[in-house]
């Protein structure tokens, strides 16, 4: 969510901030009640300490996924994107993403969806830049065959 959608939260947005939001404010910004209690769960951690973003860089990835998979609503989908995008890691797969694995299964001439084992022996090879395969993997969706 842009700090510009939640103005009264502070610029910074903080997690002090979004806590003194109502539900109603929050609502207003387009949230729904149920991801409304996800943003308070992940503020009330990072504010008694729980939860602390700038730790993650130093953390190995399966530390950063156990790490933010403890806050209700985010799951090993949403961890491994925040390994990808927002700390670059080279190596992660996300064998729970849909985009992926129609296109494992459509590179690869595979009958059914991979299952997460699957995935996982098929980019052994991939390694150490698993995460930019799946960046290609991803594009290749994108191209229309003839």
């Amino acid at each position: 969510m842009a700090a510009r959608r939640l103005p009264l939260a502070g610029d910074p947005v903080t997690p002090q901030g979004i806590l003194k939001l109502s539900d109603e404010q929050l609502r207003s910004v387009g949230l729904s009640k149920q991801k409304s209690s996800y943003l308070r769960d992940m503020a009330e951690r990072a504010h008694r300490g729980e939860l602390d973003f700038s730790k993650l860089p130093d953390l190995t990835d399966e530390e950063v996924i156990k790490h933010l998979t403890q806050v209700k609503g985010v799951g090993v989908w949403t961890a491994h994107m925040f390994l990808m995008f927002t700390l670059r890691r080279p190596n992660i797969l996300p064998t729970g993403d849909f985009g992926i694995q129609t296109a494992i299964r459509k590179h690869y001439k595979k009958r059914k969806m991979p299952k997460p084992l699957q995935m996982e022996k098929i980019a052994r090879v991939w390694e150490p830049y698993r995460s930019v395969a799946c960046w290609y993997l991803w594009r290749s969706l994108d191209i229309k065959t003839m």
